[in-house]
């Protein structure tokens, strides 16, 4: 895959997240990599003060270093700021770390020698996963603790997961040929200011949730049926009198859905309910509220993946080099706040989907889905389930990015929280996925009730996808191994894959 400084896709992001394809730099960014370099190399050699080449870091910015010293303050820099804790970050979210930072690089403003690119893109290619430990940074001065510590592992210290086990840096970097990084003026700096980790767990939950997201349609499609709610309020002139794009979408994603169901003709007479509940009949506006912020978001991201945040930028033009704040993760941040407001909706409405389908007052199916009812509990305690998690979602999704704390003496006296902002949306989407798949199970069981009569072809396939797995529950059993299995086919992108079924469909994502 061949990258574009300041030029990446989502599409591409989506691949190098996937893994399995090497990536190599466009050649016609080489040329301002060196332009840059020879900036920084003349401030080095010079007499002048200037941050971050022969100064110190951060509150320390006024103490001069020799020109003896420069290589070792790069080094230094770099230790000392490997002060991470936590569990490793995964490996998809490491591939974005390594690829982010090569390309912000790439753009030519950041003084680093073509090594240092080349450094990063052969880690890639070499399928190296630096340990990042997952937890320190406040988003600003960029992701500095999570970013010494991919760039200590290229220097050769600290560590790489290689095939899942931990292995010394040096061992791992010999073992693929390659040759650990020497860094010299302002090269540490560069490599440790900017946004690529909090902008790589971001486009993580991205890509994560779009499976569970399109599950979330199908699954709430399956429980209009089971419930015999209409598709009236997936009338395409509701939604284009308001004009969202997203609920205007969302509702076809459900006609697309529904479309053909015996369920549906079945009580189209008859019928003396006047409206459903708004867990039913508001899902496009809900849901699509949703999927109008994730879009938002996934621009918002996309700018990030190219940007160029370190500090100090240098300007080859005129040979300047300027002191700015583009590491502050606030784009990311507020992004990620949008997406957890998000992602705990999807959960919240599905939640209210289940209460709904086990009320017999307002399904009109058997009390807890079940046929002997008092004998057997049928789906109640699941439900409580879906309730905790959606409860838990609530907390997660308080917004990260109000909760600025100093640091460095004062001097970093506002910062995101992005990264914890990106980090928290890993088990939001997890709750999320559980939540869907307990919802599958009771709407499958739902629509079961309603036989012989059958819902339309895609929603059928979703019911039988799941029956491969999970069986009927006529009467009370061990449940949760179904539940796991059921959250596993929503995690892995197995049901969204019925989603894409379907021709013709607007995009999840609009294309950027």
């Amino acid at each position: 895959m061949r990258i574009v400084a300041g030029g990446l896709t989502l599409d591409q992001l989506l691949a190098i997240h996937r893994g399995g394809e090497a990536i190599e730099l466009d050649a016609g960014a080489w040329a301002a990599v060196k332009r840059s370099a020879a900036v920084v190399q003349a401030a080095a050699a010079g007499r002048s003060a200037v941050y971050g080449v022969n100064t110190g870091f951060g509150k320390l910015a006024s103490t001069r270093i020799g020109a003896e010293d420069l290589a070792t303050l790069q080094r230094n820099l770099i230790r000392s700021h490997s002060v991470g804790v936590g569990e490793p970050m995964a490996a998809p979210i490491v591939r974005l770390v390594l690829a982010l930072k090569a390309a912000s690089l790439a753009r030519g403003h950041s003084g680093v020698r073509p090594l240092v690119i080349e450094s990063l893109i052969t880690a890639f290619n070499a399928g190296l996963v630096p340990l990042i430990p997952s937890q320190g940074s406040v988003g600003a001065s960029g992701d500095l603790a999570p970013l010494a510590h991919m760039t200590l592992a290229l220097m050769g210290e600290g560590e790489c997961v290689v095939d899942g086990a931990r292995r010394p840096a040096g061992e791992a970097l010999r073992a693929a040929g390659l040759t650990p990084l020497a860094l010299e003026a302002k090269e540490g700096l560069a490599l440790i200011n900017g946004t690529q980790v909090s902008t790589a767990m971001a486009l993580h939950a991205l890509f994560t949730f779009e499976p569970v997201l399109e599950s979330a349609l199908v699954i709430g499609a399956l429980t209009v049926d089971a419930a015999r709610g209409s598709d009236g309020p997936f009338d395409p002139r509701i939604h284009e009198l308001r004009g969202q794009p997203g609920q205007i979408d969302v509702a076809e994603y459900y006609r697309r859905l529904l479309a053909g169901s015996a369920i549906r003709t079945s009580h189209l007479e008859g019928d003396d309910r006047v409206q459903d509940p708004y867990c039913l009949r508001c899902q496009p506006q809900v849901v699509g509220a949703c999927l109008d912020q994730l879009r938002h978001a996934a621009l918002v991201l996309l700018r990030e993946a190219n940007a160029v945040t370190d500090n100090p930028l240098v300007f080859p033009d005129d040979g300047s080099m300027i002191s700015g704040g583009n590491f502050h993760a606030e784009p990311v941040a507020l992004a990620a706040d949008a997406m957890a407001n998000a992602i705990a909706e999807v959960g919240a409405i599905a939640e209210r989907r289940i209460a709904m389908l086990i009320d017999s007052n307002v399904s009109r199916l058997p009390p807890f889905l079940t046929a002997n009812a008092g004998l057997n509990s049928g789906f109640m305690i699941a439900h409580v389930t879906a309730a905790a998690l959606a409860s838990e979602n609530k907390s997660y999704a308080h917004p990260a990015s109000v909760d600025s704390l100093p640091t460095s003496a004062n001097q970093e006296d506002h910062v995101s929280m992005a990264t914890f902002a990106a980090r928290r949306l890993q088990p939001m989407i997890r709750n999320v996925a559980h939540i869907l798949g307990i919802e599958w199970l009771a709407a499958a069981q739902g629509v079961e009730f309603l036989r012989p009569l059958r819902s339309s072809a895609p929603l059928e396939a979703a019911h039988a996808l799941l029956r491969q797995r999970s069986p009927a529950m006529p009467e009370d059993r061990l449940i949760a191994p179904d539940i796991e299995a059921a959250t596993a086919l929503v995690h892995d992108g197995s049901l969204s894959r019925i989603f894409h079924t379907l021709p013709g469909l607007p995009a999840l994502w609009i294309p950027v």
